[in-house]
């Protein structure tokens, strides 16, 4: 599966659509699975953001979901936050989407919009919010030092300025 890298900027249309980075395209087109939309798109529970996970990823949060008790408010609250608000959605010939009103109003989102690479999942932000947050994440990994499992002996990222 391909991952998404980078911070991309892309203009939303009149019409409410927005063009998925081609480099996302790639991504999504390598987790397809055939006969599901390829895209699920949700709010953030943490962030004033739109969170873009291929379907395949967005269908693996069920297992751990399923080891709480269905009935129980754990798994009721988590089932909404997770499912309430996800929308499947497939982008036409050009690679365009359409965002759903209560995401655009959810991350505050206009005529343009940052598409944030996470690896297995993206996000899109409001330009100035998504500048923030990558300060703010930059900060906060030099501060904690923050490394990556199983990096060689435990080396620090080196997080740049």
């Amino acid at each position: 599966m391909g991952q998404f890298l980078g911070t991309h900027t892309n203009r939303i249309d009149a019409k409410g659509r927005v063009s998925i980075p081609a480099p996302f395209r790639a991504a999504l087109r390598a987790s397809a699975v055939e006969g599901v939309p390829p895209l699920v798109l949700r709010p953030s529970h943490k962030y004033a953001c739109v969170e873009g996970w291929p379907a395949r990823i967005f269908e693996e949060l069920a297992t751990p979901l399923e080891r709480l008790d269905m009935f129980g408010e754990d798994h009721e609250d988590l089932a909404n936050v997770l499912y309430a608000d996800a929308y499947p959605v497939e982008s036409d010939k050009e690679g365009r989407i359409v965002l759903p009103d209560g995401l655009v109003q959810h991350a505050s989102l206009s005529d343009t919009v940052i598409f944030m690479g996470l690896g297995r999942t993206f996000q899109i932000w409001e330009p100035l919010a998504a500048e923030r947050r990558r300060a703010e994440a930059r900060e906060r990994a030099r501060a904690r030092q923050l490394t990556l499992p199983g990096s060689p002996a435990g080396a620090p990222l080196r997080v740049p300025a």
